[in-house]
């Protein structure tokens, strides 16, 4: 009973078993029959080969009136490369590439449930779609299969190393944000041919972008936008250009470029504490404008020449340059008054001490020629010598007295020296008068204050322009949480 009851049990299973394959069903643990479960199997069964040119030569519409509906996927893998110098972008891509070719279709149930098949990629006609802003060549090897399926959709996907053109808007520099292009067309097929639209739209590409992406060098991806210019005109053709926005990381700029410049300036403010008497606020001066120099030619390196608008950034170091050299002409022009001062000072000295001298030994002559023996007043002349005039002295009078009237010599004498003293005086304001303009210490005093008002002009300028860049870090970090 029970070996009737086993003979049966497989009986009944081994028909079920050839039912299922007749009608191809697949089994419930999943595995088919040998018959038909290879690719070869559906290469064989779409005479798909290289000799058949009817997948690799034209475009595989069977009405060319049909267009192909080719559908574009553009993710950013990397942002590699920005040369502001030369307008080059260079980003890493990942693009992927959907049609339907009409000579593809099977039925997945004859080939043990196969939907899908890779194939080398110069076997099937592909979209001639090129990027309008690349300017070399795609330095990633291109990928050697592409996919069919059941349903006669095909799908190519590369990864792309892309050097592209980019105008780069460089006036806020290093607090800037660039947007660049990249536009996908047909090279020689018209919107009649091919219609292209993107797969995506712009929320869904930034969003898988930022999941995907690998390195972003100095740069930070903010965001990518997809626009789909189609043709109105089947004469031309349709573009699908993908804006890729992002800002440059400034905190490196800042403490290897603005920060030095600002330092710098406050070195030559504080070089206003140094003396003017010798040479060493003028050498420290020079060493400071030069340090500045070199820092200028750096910049000239980052930046493109063929910019429209100056940079903030150059205006600053022209700002500051300029500052700079303006101290290093005042602090030459104010050597020269403090050392004309100087001059004039010592000049002026030896002038008194040469005129006191000559005044005594005039005195002394005189008191001689008034107890001779003629009792006769000669002539006492002092002179002033000016740079500009000479004042002579009033002529005495000659007095002639009787030898035996002492007393009125005596009071003679007394009143001469009155006369000479109040003749002194008098002279002595009106050179005070002539030289009041260079009096000592004249020059001295104009110099500080030409020290002053440039102080105070390079103290205003850095406090005006600090305020612009801290502005200008306040929109970017804005930007940042955008």
């Amino acid at each position: 009973m029970m070996l009737t009851g086993f003979l049966f049990l497989l009986f009944l299973t081994e028909h079920v078993f050839l039912w299922r394959m007749c009608l191809d069903v697949p089994p419930l643990d999943g595995v088919y029959p040998e018959r038909n479960c290879s690719y070869q199997d559906v290469l064989n069964h779409l005479n798909l080969n290289k000799n058949n040119e009817l997948y690799s030569m034209s475009r595989p519409v069977k009405n060319y009136k049909h267009p192909t509906q080719v559908s574009l996927e553009v993710l950013l893998y990397a942002i590699l490369d920005v040369v502001e110098k030369d307008q080059k972008f260079i980003p890493y891509v990942w693009t992927v590439m959907r049609w339907h070719n009409e000579y593809i279709s099977w039925d997945p149930n004859e080939f043990c449930g196969i939907n899908n098949v890779s194939l080398p990629t110069e076997l099937l006609w592909k979209p001639d779609l090129t990027i309008e802003e690349m300017t070399e060549k795609d330095k990633a090897p291109p990928s050697p299969y592409l996919t069919i399926n059941d349903k006669g959709d095909v799908e190519v996907q590369n990864d792309q190393v892309l050097v592209s053109t980019c105008r780069m808007q460089i006036y806020k520099f290093p607090f800037d944000i660039q947007s660049c292009n990249l536009s996908f067309k047909s090279v020689v097929h018209t919107a009649r041919d091919i219609r292209l639209q993107p797969s995506d739209n712009s929320s869904e590409a930034t969003e898988w972008s930022r999941e995907v992406m690998r390195t972003q060098y100095e740069w930070l991806f903010i965001d990518m936008i997809v626009t789909a210019n189609n043709a109105s005109d089947m004469v031309n053709q349709d573009v699908v250009i993908y804006t890729i926005t992002m800002k440059r990381r400034s905190v490196l700029y800042i403490v290897n470029f603005l920060a030095p410049i600002l330092f710098f300036i406050c070195l030559d403010l504080a070089s206003f504490l140094i003396s003017d008497s010798g040479g060493e606020k003028l050498s420290f001066k020079v060493t400071v404008l030069l340090a500045v120099t070199v820092l200028q030619l750096i910049l000239n390196e980052i930046l493109p020449s063929s910019s429209n608008r100056i940079p903030l950034i150059a205006l600053y170091c022209i700002g500051i340059f300029a500052l700079m050299l303006l101290s290093l002409l005042e602090t030459i022009v104010v050597m020269h008054l403090m050392e004309k001062d100087s001059a004039y000072q010592d000049n002026d000295a030896d002038k008194d001490q040469s005129l006191s001298e000559d005044c005594n030994k005039q005195r002394k002559a005189n008191l001689h020629n008034c107890h001779g023996e003629e009792h006769k007043w000669a002539e006492c002349a002092c002179i002033y010598d000016v740079s500009t005039s000479e004042t002579p002295c009033e002529l005495l009078p000659v007095a002639k007295e009787d030898n035996s009237s002492k007393l009125i010599e005596y009071h003679a004498l007394e009143k001469l020296s009155d006369e000479l003293r109040e003749m002194e005086k008098t002279l002595s304001l009106h050179l005070n008068n002539r030289k009041e303009e260079e009096k000592p210490g004249y020059w001295t005093k104009v110099a500080k204050k030409l020290n002053t008002y440039l102080v105070f002009t390079e103290a205003q300028w850095g406090s005006s322009v600090a305020p612009v860049f801290a502005g200008m870090q306040g929109h970017h970090t804005a930007a940042d949480s955008l």
